[in-house]
């Protein structure tokens, strides 16, 4: 394990002052594969150690494994556990489309790690000119298949777009798994127009649901390189030339019977036993919007530089 490992510094401030907030526990590791490991469902709790910079407060995991088998690790294999959501996943969509359109014209969007598309295929549903980018090549495949959307394969750094070329940028559920939020965040802002919206949702550390259950909270997982707080999210944006303007809880939809089969990281018996109950009822092909401690961020790229 060891050997894969490699050590970074703070990502906001640069600095390599940190205190350890989680030891490592790689003793409680359960998915060596990669693909398993690093994929879009992929649940495996933290096992890495987890450390906050002493400097600017932001939190992420280091030492971490190399960014470079973290991608090659997610953009391979399949993952028929997420995209039986999509249902779910356009419901979502098509709530936080409605909100966002109070700020900005419709015109056109970049999806950056878009999965399965049912964001594009929602925002084109709605009359979005629509792109994505995703490194899981099923996933692009799957996207194509269902949905009709052709899906460009990869990351953003493979792809040199115009400046100014786009009216929004979404990262759903993306940016906390990047090797280099700054870059990313450095280069959407490069490719949105002025005044374009960037739109993205993180897990958060002030919230209650991560107070309550410390490294237990839901979004403690392997596939998390980067803990954000609103104060963190807020410097990461305007130090990226992008101003925010927004913060809000973000509500997801998914099947109740989804929910309990993902519980099952936390405690097999309750899974077990309340999809032992759910399926005879009825209950687990049923719609539950929740909240776990996520936050919808809204930001801007200035109209003058």
């Amino acid at each position: 394990m060891q050997q894969i490992l490699e050590d970074v510094a703070c990502n906001l401030c640069g600095s390599k002052d940190t205190r350890v907030v989680y030891p490592a526990r790689y003793d409680l590791q359960q998915v060596a594969d990669l693909q398993d490991k690093f994929k879009s469902s992929g649940d495996e709790r933290l096992i890495d150690r987890v450390v906050q910079c002493k400097r600017c407060g932001l939190r992420y995991v280091n030492p971490r494994m190399n960014i470079s088998r973290v991608v090659k690790g997610y953009s391979e294999g399949t993952d028929e556990r997420f995209v039986s959501q999509a249902a779910g996943r356009e419901r979502t969509f098509a709530r936080q489309l409605k909100f966002i359109s109070k700020y900005v014209r419709k015109g056109r969007v970049l999806d950056i790690g878009t999965a399965g598309g049912s964001f594009l295929a929602v925002a084109k549903r709605q009359g979005w000119q629509v792109e994505g980018i995703e490194p899981n090549r099923w996933l692009c495949k799957w996207a194509l298949e269902h949905y009709s959307i052709p899906v460009r394969p990869g990351v953003l750094e493979d792809y040199r777009f115009p400046s100014n070329s786009f009216d929004m940028v979404t990262l759903w559920d993306v940016l906390e798994h990047t090797g280099d939020p700054g870059s990313v965040l450095t280069e959407c802002q490069r490719i949105l127009k002025p005044g374009g919206l960037l739109v993205l949702n993180v897990p958060d550390i002030d919230s209650l649901m991560h107070k309550a259950m410390g490294r237990r909270w839901f979004f403690y997982l392997s596939v998390h390189l980067y803990y954000f707080s609103k104060r963190t999210v807020r410097l990461i944006l305007r130090k990226n030339g992008l101003t925010p303007i927004l913060l809000k809880p973000h509500i997801q939809s998914l099947e109740f019977g989804y929910l309990l089969l993902r519980m099952e990281a936390y405690s097999k018996l309750l899974s077990k036993l309340g999809l032992a109950v759910a399926k005879p009822l009825g209950l687990a092909r049923l719609q539950i919007p929740y909240w776990l401690g996520q936050t919808l961020v809204l930001a801007r790229k200035p109209v003058q530089q």
